[in-house]
């Protein structure tokens, strides 16, 4: 069984099962949330959001990978030693809903501008021209709202960034991240860099102006478009995050892709840099 099919299977397993293995309490006056060590966690049926470091993800593995702070083939053998039944049962996978993204609310863009250019320093020339092509709007909740794309520029999900005082990141319901992703600018240059979020992208295309950025929408080693990438890019670098699990997600690609170099960030992600320097 190759580690498609094991991390398919594996997938399902009640995230509230793996909470509950791991030692995490449930609140006792929200059902919803569960205190971990990893800071309050709210669970919604496979998707799980941790406030206290605003970074989220879903089904069981991604549980693992946030809560052990694993990488992704360890979160794998972790959920196998412990869930053998689910690793061995075939399993059909769940019908998926339609893409819903936001509708645009143009009041809210210059919140959404501001935010961007003062809080994350992105700079102007480049949120313009994304701006004027529906790759960047703002929702009627204040979030950015960043457009993945896949083959003939047509929409494939989004990722939104909450712009106000409370941290908050997601996808629109429906994305399919194996279908595209969020690029800039949108036609390749000489060289490629991965990056772990839409803001991390604009953040290394504004430090690295030569190179086009995409992001993959989380530390994830095989995004279904990256084998084609792979296969018509020159020069292609794994930018993921310093932090431990961008660290072994980039190691994974390479360990699939030889060709993939990595390009780490000297700070914890290209942000960082762009706002903090090296």
């Amino acid at each position: 069984m190759n580690w498609r099919e094991r991390a398919q299977r594996l997938r399902v397993v009640p995230l509230t099962s793996v909470l509950c293995l791991c030692g995490a309490q449930p609140d006792p006056y929200d059902p919803r949330k569960w205190h971990t060590r990893q800071g309050v966690l709210t669970v919604t049926g496979t998707k799980f959001m941790n406030w206290n470091c605003g970074r989220g993800g879903g089904g069981a593995i991604d549980l693992v990978m946030h809560l052990h702070q694993l990488g992704f083939g360890q979160a794998l053998e972790w959920l196998e030693s412990h869930f053998a039944a689910a690793a061995t049962v075939s399993i059909s996978p769940p019908a998926r809903p339609p893409l819903a993204l936001p509708p645009p609310a143009p009041e809210q863009l210059e919140r959404v501008h501001r935010y961007l250019i003062e809080d994350r320093q992105l700079p102007p020339a480049l949120l313009g021209p994304l701006i004027r092509s529906g790759s960047l709007y703002a929702d009627a909740r204040a979030n950015a709202v960043f457009m993945l794309r896949g083959k003939l520029d047509q929409p494939v999900g989004a990722e939104l960034r909450g712009t106000t005082i409370c941290p908050w990141r997601g996808m629109a319901p429906g994305s399919r991240k194996d279908l595209g992703c969020f690029a800039v600018p949108a036609v390749p240059l000489d060289a490629t860099v991965l990056c772990e979020s839409a803001i991390d992208a604009i953040s290394c295309h504004a430090l690295y102006p030569h190179y086009r950025c995409l992001s993959t929408a989380g530390a994830r080693p095989n995004p279904g478009w990256l084998a084609e990438l792979v296969a018509r890019a020159s020069h292609l670098y794994c930018g993921f995050d310093r932090d431990d699990t961008g660290q072994a997600m980039a190691q994974s690609m390479i360990t699939l892709y030889p060709s993939i170099q990595r390009l780490c960030p000297s700070r914890k992600d290209w942000n960082d840099v762009l706002r903090f320097g090296t």
